[in-house]
């Protein structure tokens, strides 16, 4: 059953210390980093006076248990167009994430876009798609909270490359700045190994993130389908660069973002 992404990421305390709790419904080999970073981004809204996250960077420490976490929020410095601020985030005393965010309110200057988004069928145009997995592997909560209608699918591309249009569920869209921004930072977070795994269609390896990063470029809170656009560009010594676009129904780029992910021999 999907778990509202509001409700999943709600943080509560005052001052500069929250608690939330983690929702087992975000699982993937564990609480999802991509949920973890926008539970951290959530918490930065409580203490920013700008309501425009531009861009969040952590780092991945430890994976947590599902159940409460702590968080601290310190202002790095504040101005009167950008603030700069940290999130630690622990549980039981042990680590969990160290990240960074920044806000930027709008203001004059330059404007272009000049990436233009792939020719892609619209979400309307496009199959939706339910994982079923394969015996014996486990069905991961987390896409229960996704609505998922890919553009390329695992039979006609062996290229490192994943494009799908995306839509939360039950509730798909948010006013709330930080919120909408954590949908990017979730999907951005969260489509590097797939796009991987469209090359190597193997599952000797999983690769967590041991970081991730995005930047903010533009709003739109109204749409509800928002494509990944995602790419494995490099693979070597045991790790796996990764990079990606968020756009929305109309072409607009919403965000960019990149993470490296650590590969781990799988066991099981």
């Amino acid at each position: 059953m999907a778990v509202d992404l509001n409700e999943a990421t709600r943080v509560v305390g005052d001052g500069r210390r929250f608690s939330a709790t983690l929702s087992d419904q975000w699982e993937i080999w564990g609480p999802n980093g991509g949920y973890l970073a926008a539970i951290a981004l959530r918490a930065a809204g409580k203490v920013a006076q700008i309501a425009q996250p531009r861009s969040f960077y952590c780092h991945f420490l430890s994976s947590p248990a599902f159940a409460a976490v702590d968080l601290e929020v310190a202002l790095l410095k504040r101005g009167s167009r950008a603030e700069s601020l940290s999130v630690a985030m622990a549980q039981d005393g042990r680590s969990i994430l160290q990240a960074l965010v920044k806000t930027a309110a709008d203001g004059p200057g330059y404007s272009h876009q000049h990436p233009v988004m792939p020719g892609v069928p619209r979400p309307e145009e496009v199959e939706a798609y339910e994982h079923v997995p394969a015996p014996g592997r486990p069905a991961f909560r987390f896409w229960e909270n996704l609505e998922r209608r890919p553009i390329l699918s695992a039979e006609e591309d062996r290229s490192p490359l994943v494009r799908v249009w995306t839509r939360f569920r039950p509730i798909a869209c948010f006013d709330d700045p930080f919120l909408d921004a954590a949908r990017s930072l979730i999907l951005l977070d969260t489509f590097g190994f797939p796009a991987a795994h469209q090359r190597y269609r193997s599952w000797d390896y999983l690769a967590p993130n041991i970081d991730t990063s995005i930047w903010l470029h533009q709003f739109n809170p109204a749409c509800e389908w928002l494509l990944v656009d995602h790419e494995c560009t490099v693979a070597a010594n045991g790790l796996m660069g990764v990079s990606g676009r968020i756009w929305d129904a109309e072409g607009a780029l919403l965000a960019t973002g990149a993470a490296q992910l650590c590969c781990i021999e799988n066991r099981r």
